[in-house]
């Protein structure tokens, strides 16, 4: 295996890491309505709780971006393993939306630990100039392919058990993934001017420059249109689709309900989002990053639109969905890339980080005026207009971001 490879021992091992990772993130919308039937709450209620494990997601992440960078890669993922397992446990035993609501910290500390910001970091680092664009591409589709089957899973079991077992079911598959940890030795590719910086010296220089701020804006609306979507779209199209007909193909496989429909609406995403991300690795390598998030940002916005805009009936539903999955975290590989391009990889992990937690804001706020504005109007309409808003806001803040290397010491 040659310096040059693309497929890695590191790879690999990330990519197991975040595809059982996001497995059972992306599977918690699908808990939104048993949940709140079982204790009689408001819709807002668990929505907060999901909205609050994204904020400490978005929190924790340029924290554990700089655990990993001080202390080691490894004890930072296991310290989230071990977070976003207690989290689980304890959220099923949980009884009141406080105690949700409380437990979702952990749960969301977990996510950062085992998620994007330590993951791409390390594979960023593991792989060539040459090939990292595609490496964080194939990394970021692992994460897509455990929304595949994240969601189906989780209403599978829920078949047979109570939620409350398929949350500790869930709990031992995240410390599970702790037997990938052996494989994750990431050599430092960073020049030997990057190992002389201090991250406080490369934090002050991206903070100055404009270009990271914008990047950190355009961001915003990745997390809340995809937190928004993960949380209330099985709900959504439960309550809102026209029903499955009897004698179509759907039935025809074994999807006879519209809550099933939700559930493998978020299977579509990610099953979609594997070739988007996969797809946005390569043109990363080839074409200017920025312009490629401009078309990503205005594609989502359009079909966004345009669903929301007609009848909500099970093809949509299934065209929105691939549609959507295809632009879904093809932003990540193109993000991260283009932190990684400009400010280099020695600290890539706390400065994607930082901006993740751009992203995560979005999320909180998707998430939670999702269930708040359900509560107070009946539908999800205005806050999906939001969400169009702030896509198109995303793809016109990408333009003015200056695409190039800033030398160590360069001032923005």
């Amino acid at each position: 295996m040659t310096k040059t490879s693309l497929i890695t021992p590191v790879l690999i091992a990330g990519c197991v890491i975040l595809m059982i990772s996001f497995a059972v993130r992306a599977s918690f919308g699908v808990f939104q309505i048993p949940i709140a039937e079982e204790f009689g709450w408001l819709r807002s209620d668990f929505s907060l709780a999901i909205a609050i494990q994204n904020l400490a997601w978005g929190i924790g992440q340029p924290l554990f971006g700089a655990l990993a960078e001080r202390f080691g890669d490894r004890r930072a993922i296991v310290a989230g393993a071990l977070l976003y397992a207690a989290g689980l446990v304890l959220s099923a035993y949980a009884v009141t939306p406080g105690q949700h609501q409380l437990l979702a910290i952990l749960v969301g500390f977990g996510i950062a630990g085992t998620g994007f910001g330590v993951i791409l970091a390390i594979v960023g680092r593991a792989s060539s100039a040459e090939n990292r664009s595609m490496a964080l591409g194939i990394a970021t589709a692992a994460g897509s392919a455990g929304q595949v089957f994240g969601a189906p899973t989780a209403e599978w079991l829920l078949q047979s058990y109570h939620w409350q077992t398929v949350f500790i079911i869930f709990a031992v598959v995240i410390l599970a993934t702790l037997a990938a940890l052996p494989f994750l030795r990431s050599p430092a590719l960073a020049s030997k001017q990057e190992l002389e910086e201090s991250m406080g010296q490369v934090l002050v220089r991206a903070f100055k420059d404009p270009s990271y701020t914008l990047i950190f804006l355009g961001f915003f609306s990745c997390g809340y249109q995809l937190a928004f979507i993960t949380a209330h779209f099985p709900a959504f199209v439960t309550e809102l689709c026209s029903p499955i007909d009897a004698g179509g193909i759907l039935a025809d496989i074994g999807i006879t309900t519209t809550s099933a429909l939700g559930a493998v609406s978020i299977a579509v995403i990610g099953l979609f989002n594997i070739v988007g991300t996969l797809t946005a690795g390569y043109l990363g390598k080839r074409y200017t990053k920025k312009y490629l998030l401009f078309a990503i940002y205005v594609g989502r916005t359009i079909a966004a639109a345009a669903f929301i805009m007609n009848d909500i009936t099970p093809f949509s539903v299934l065209l929105f969905s691939a549609v959507m999955g295809s632009l879904w975290l093809a932003t990540v590989p193109l993000t991260s890339g283009l932190v990684a391009h400009i400010y280099g990889i020695r600290y890539m992990g706390t400065l994607y980080g930082v901006v993740f937690l751009s992203h995560q804001i979005g999320g909180f706020l998707g998430v939670w005026l999702g269930g708040r504005m359900y509560d107070l109007n009946g539908d999800y309409t205005l806050v999906w207009w939001i969400g169009v808003g702030v896509g198109a806001f995303s793809a016109i803040v990408h333009l003015p971001i200056r695409e190039r290397v800033m030398a160590v010491g360069q001032p923005a």
